[in-house]
């Protein structure tokens, strides 16, 4: 079993910056893709960046292509999301996802194919 904890998420004005972190416990997640989906109120939720198990490859969603970094760490056994020249429209909880895998190059890109969550974090963009 494996344990995803986020850490806080909080209100930043547009164009600021705000790193999430999310701490894995239960097995190395040097097993594991990991990713970054969100959700905003009344929408559906959708994947923002996916990282293979080695960190050699990444996905981002076009609309936070050259904004938002994801990576990984896998000593500390945390995954991180920066997201820089944030917009009101990147308002939503976002959750940490883990998908148990052998495949290193494996870099789902959907929801199902993940099997363990985090609790959610609420980021909040002002304008």
């Amino acid at each position: 079993q494996v344990q995803l904890v986020e850490s806080a998420g909080g209100l930043v004005q547009a164009g600021g910056s705000l790193r999430l972190s999310c701490a894995a416990s239960g097995r190395t997640i040097s097993s594991l893709a990991m990713a970054w989906f969100r959700q905003a109120p009344g929408k559906e939720r959708e994947l923002v960046a996916a990282i293979n198990r080695s960190g050699a490859s990444t996905y981002y969603a076009d609309s936070v292509k050259g904004r938002f970094t994801i990576s990984r760490d896998n000593a500390k056994n945390t995954v991180y999301l920066q997201m820089n020249s944030l917009k009101a429209e990147d308002t939503a909880v976002y959750y940490c996802a883990a998908d148990l895998t052998l495949l290193s190059g494996r870099l789902p890109t959907r929801d199902h194919e993940y099997d363990y969550w985090g609790q959610g974090t609420q980021v909040t963009v002002s304008s």
